[in-house]
């Protein structure tokens, strides 16, 4: 990359950065906000409120760096062009093909920044998160480890295999401990699904009893389980497809293809992964028509405010598309890639005009 260039990329840095930090302590503030309600409820503390906000904080960095760089974006390059940096460098012969050209090369490191936290760092610190938040409210210890998740709630404790997205479990292993800790049964059930009043009803359940002088094993067709332990906190241990790997999510999908059973959840959820880090691309070029016509329009506010709400509307579409895209069986890259296409689209096209006039 020439001077030009690295001038060109530290100037926008800089201000993504500050935006980044802007934008991520006002969320910060009003989730804190949020946490408050529950201080003082069945032991959490203020302490406990302010670990979980901060444990959230990869979370937050990854849904808001790409409006972090569209709006630092037009910050610096409406900068550079009411300073008329941008008009010198067009006359010096400078052509949008290499400013775009520069623009990508700063996008790219963005986006590469979006894929890391998205695909490592985010998903371990949100579990993390929801863990602790769930053991400091509800007094119960989870675990997450190759057999499955384990819970422990009083006397109990819990293991389950497999939890299906209907929010039943499969293969759930319950160790009743009696006086001095002591292993008092064991309940093995097949399935376990959730009752509105509060308990499971097992099915295909197994009872080993270990009394003096031997143990009994006794099979029961149906059972309800009393207990804390709800969906909610179970599934902050399971792998939501959002929270994947993109090669855990490709295996998955076909394991699921294997068995006949639908794909569409993970399919989206994949090309997603795919298509988010690219919308940096996509809102470092958009700067550039938003930097270039700032020059006629004379007012700056207007159009860091119209980016702003550029950025907001990319991230609801985003939402929305997918979740149309799974309600009506859409086509998953298509659903998954429209918002970054359609900003992409956008940005080539206001950069041609702004060139022919």
């Amino acid at each position: 990359m020439s001077r030009l260039g690295r001038y060109i990329f530290g100037a926008v840095f800089g201000y993504v950065l500050i935006t980044l930090v802007v934008l991520t302590g006002i969320f910060i503030f009003f989730d804190m906000i949020g946490e408050l309600r529950d201080v003082g409820k069945d032991g959490y503390m203020l302490k406990d409120a302010l670990i979980y906000v901060l444990l959230t904080l990869p979370s937050r960095l990854y849904q808001l760096l790409p409006v972090a760089v569209l709006i630092g974006s037009i910050f610096a390059l409406s900068g550079m062009a009411d300073t008329s940096q941008i008009t010198v460098m067009r006359t010096a012969g400078v052509s949008i093909i290499r400013l775009c050209a520069w623009l990508l090369v700063c996008g790219a490191s963005y986006a590469v920044l979006t894929y890391l936290l998205g695909e490592y760092l985010a998903p371990m610190s949100s579990e993390a998160a929801k863990r602790y938040q769930i053991e400091a409210k509800q007094s119960v210890l989870l675990g997450k480890f190759q057999s499955g998740v384990w819970v422990k709630d009083e006397k109990q404790i819990i293991n389950v295999s497999v939890m299906n997205p209907d929010m039943t479990l499969e293969k759930v292993r319950i160790y009743q401990l009696g006086d001095g800790a002591k292993l008092a049964y064991i309940l093995d059930a097949n399935k376990a699904k959730y009752q509105n009043n509060g308990s499971w009803q097992l099915t295909d359940v197994q009872r080993t009893d270990f009394s003096e002088p031997k143990v009994q094993v006794t099979p029961i067709k149906e059972q309800v389980w009393q207990s804390s332990v709800n969906p909610d906190m179970l599934a902050v241990l399971m792998v939501k497809p959002q929270e994947m790997s993109v090669d855990a999510l490709n295996t998955y999908i076909r394991h699921l293809e294997n068995n006949k059973q639908s794909t569409q959840r993970y399919k989206l959820a994949f090309w997603g992964k795919l298509f988010y880090p690219l919308a940096c691309l996509s809102m470092m070029l958009i700067a550039l028509p938003f930097a270039l016509a700032q020059r006629r329009a004379g007012n700056v506010g207007v159009k860091i405010f119209l980016g702003i709400l550029l950025g907001v509307s990319f991230n609801f579409g985003s939402q929305l598309v997918t979740y149309v895209g799974e309600l009506y069986n859409l086509p998953a890259v298509l659903a998954a890639g429209f918002p970054t296409l359609v900003l992409l689209s956008m940005a080539v096209f206001f950069l041609w005009r702004q060139e022919r006039s």
